[in-house]
């Protein structure tokens, strides 16, 4: 913004999220100055999981926080401390956002199915988490207890990617994103994805009701910026071809990049 008497100060904003490629659209619009040129001075705080999110969102620790429906976050909304104000990430059929992955231990040991789940170790980040959830919808969908399986919650993504690049798990329930390397190495084999099995929505952007009541404006220049990010996350990355096929081009590749900078 840059009246005529002079250079006014960009508003200051403070946005949570994790790691995950899924918020490619922020990175997108910080990495090409879209919210410079709408007079944000943008700082990304990054968590190691979603809980802590809507947590940091109440306490003012951040401003805007981009995470999942956690339990945490309906604990804290149904008090009247927080509200969804815009939708991000969904689970649908060929989009490989979460995964179910076995231990190379556990999988050469008999654990080849989604099916072959109960009486093993699950890792998952946090109870309440949407990676707790995503297990009970695939324990309902498979018809086994849930009660079945040992949910070991280790707090963090990379906590999670380690306990089963370690074989300290028997399987897990993770973002991709980071269990990807894990996967390449031969670590780790992918049983399936929640996208493939149970779609959901899982994502949203939070604020606190009395951020919102004092910062409103400012949350909906944040929320434009978001918009337009997406939109040409949409437009490049998410074209098809006559067949149904993602086409690769120069500028996805460009778009590629700049989220493995943010998620690396």
């Amino acid at each position: 913004m840059s009246p005529a008497g002079g250079a006014q100060a960009a508003d200051k904003v403070r946005i949570g999220l994790l790691k995950l490629s899924s918020a490619a659209p922020l990175y997108l619009a910080k990495d090409r100055g879209y919210f410079e040129q709408e007079g944000i001075d943008v700082d990304f705080k990054f968590f190691d999981a979603a809980v802590p999110i809507a947590v940091a969102a109440v306490s003012g620790d951040i401003d805007i926080g981009f995470t999942g429906f956690t339990a945490a976050f309906y604990n804290l909304a149904g008090k009247g401390g927080l509200k969804v104000i815009a939708g991000t990430a969904r689970e649908a059929p060929g989009f490989q956002n979460t995964a179910y992955v076995a231990s190379k231990r556990a999988y050469e040991a008999g654990l080849k199915t989604l099916k072959d789940l109960p009486g093993h170790s699950v890792g998952i980040t946090q109870v309440g988490s949407t990676f707790h959830y995503s297990l009970g919808l695939i324990a309902d969908k498979l018809k086994f207890d849930i009660g079945s399986v040992k949910i070991v919650p280790l707090q963090s993504l990379p906590n999670v990617a380690a306990a089963i690049k370690g074989g300290q798990l028997d399987a897990a329930l993770t973002a991709t994103t980071t269990i990807s390397p894990v996967i390449a190495s031969g670590d780790a084999f992918v049983l399936g994805f929640v996208g493939d099995e149970t779609p959901w929505m899982l994502g949203c952007v939070v604020a606190s009701i009395a951020g919102i009541e004092k910062n409103r404006k400012l949350i909906e220049k944040v929320l434009a910026v978001y918009r337009r990010g997406a939109e040409e996350y949409a437009r490049v990355l998410l074209k098809r071809d006559a067949d149904g096929k993602f086409v690769r081009s120069d500028e996805g590749d460009a778009i590629l990049a700049i989220v493995s900078k943010y998620t690396e």
